[in-house]
């Protein structure tokens, strides 16, 4: 008997240390996939307006840790979205001193959602807004419109973490940012401005119906605009028309499935599509091509706003416009998490049928932040990329 318990007193101790060894492995191997030990140091360039000595400074500081949901991401590539330009020309207000940019595909380095299957090294792309998912706006799909939103790359550099925008080596993603993985078929150039105008284009498409034969008509060549051609043949339409001030773009327009109409060849369709255009999509941020768009329209046609997100956009119309033709008009901005989903399935499926590549111009490095905004603001690109020199420790 005595030996017995000798015996089983031994077991339960080789059991018990067993169990210990590999409670620890596994303790170790899950560090390696989701944690990362702090501290970890990273780069910013800090934006202090446009009045300031030195407009955008660059600052080492350390990241915070992560709290639950959060999810630690390096920036792979950063692209310069127009808004952050008319930041720097005094055209739209930010609060100072922040870190602006808000496209970019990002790359795991750790993260605080143990019920994902996200792990270190995964590439993703996030919604450029974080949300509550519980408020009256979330539940109806309204996201972007969330009674607790906070937007990455216009915040106050004291609003969180500090590392809120993608002008920096780091982000840290909010518990409610939507992340979509990128797969490997996206390079990252096509992949950084996923989060912004291709969600948009997204979204847009939500309102714009089957028509046989349709007809649509863009207004804006800009990356908006060859995201909305794109798209709208895609849902079907027959002939898009894309209207523009860059001569230099119409290859792009044609690449991208639209007819490009600059000029004369503008005003030539405008007098030959009148009463026949189905839909109308505006993305250029000029509020004087709106009577335009109204007299193309057939009765019971569809105008999206999109580009006019801007004090500067009075409308010289009359309700008579719209309602004699049944007009429906509706406004967009931004975009919700599922319209995320689609933008990475849209530019998946047409990556090799549309020259996304072309699209996208030089990469600065972080350094070099104000040579890229210049070079943004001479609009020769559809994008500009920043990349940062990421540190490691």
């Amino acid at each position: 008997m005595i030996v017995s318990r000798i015996l089983i007193r031994s077991f339960k101790q080789k059991y018990s240390h067993i169990c210990r060894t590999l409670c620890s492995a596994q303790k170790s191997n899950a560090t390696t996939h989701t944690e990362k030990t702090y501290p970890i140091s990273g780069t910013r360039t800090v934006f202090n307006g446009i009045n300031s000595q030195t407009m955008f400074a660059p600052q080492t500081a350390l990241i915070p840790e992560l709290t639950p949901g959060e999810i630690l991401v390096k920036v792979r590539l950063a692209s310069i979205c127009m808004s952050d330009v008319h930041t720097i020309r005094g055209q739209r207000i930010e609060p100072t001193p922040s870190v602006l940019g808000h496209e970019a595909i990002v790359e795991v380095v750790t993260h605080r959602r143990p019920e994902s299957d996200l792990a270190v090294g995964d590439r993703l792309t996030f919604s450029i807004a974080d949300s509550c998912g519980q408020c009256e706006f979330c539940l109806t799909g309204l996201n972007q419109k969330c009674i607790k939103l906070f937007k990455y790359g216009h915040a106050k550099l004291s609003d969180g973490s500090g590392y809120n925008g993608c002008y920096a080596t780091h982000i840290i993603l909010r518990r409610g940012t939507h992340v979509v993985k990128i797969p490997e078929i996206i390079s990252d150039r096509c992949a950084a401005p996923i989060n912004c105008s291709l969600a948009t284009a997204m979204c847009a498409m939500e309102y714009v119906p089957k028509a046989k034969n349709g007809r649509a008509f863009v207004q804006g060549d800009g990356m908006l605009g060859l995201y909305t051609c794109a798209a709208l043949r895609e849902h079907g339409f027959e002939r898009v028309y894309c209207s523009g001030t860059r001569l230099q773009r119409s290859k792009f327009i044609e690449h991208f499935g639209g007819i490009p109409l600059y000029n004369a060849r503008r005003n030539e369709i405008l007098e030959e599509e009148t009463n026949k255009i189905d839909v109308v999509v505006e993305v250029c941020g000029v509020s004087n091509v709106v009577n335009d768009g109204l007299r193309l329209l057939k009765p019971g046609g569809v105008y999206l706003f999109v580009g006019m997100v801007h004090p500067h956009s009075q409308l010289n119309i009359t309700g008579e416009q719209i309602i004699r033709k049944c007009l429906t008009i509706k406004g967009i901005h931004n975009y919700a998490p599922r319209h995320l989903d689609q933008a990475v399935q849209f530019l998946e499926k047409t990556f090799k049928k549309y020259p996304y590549e072309e699209l996208i111009g030089p990469t600065y490095d972080l350094s070099d932040l104000s040579q890229a905004m210049q070079i943004s603001i001479e609009k020769r690109y559809g994008r500009v990329l920043v990349k940062p020199n990421v540190l490691t420790s």
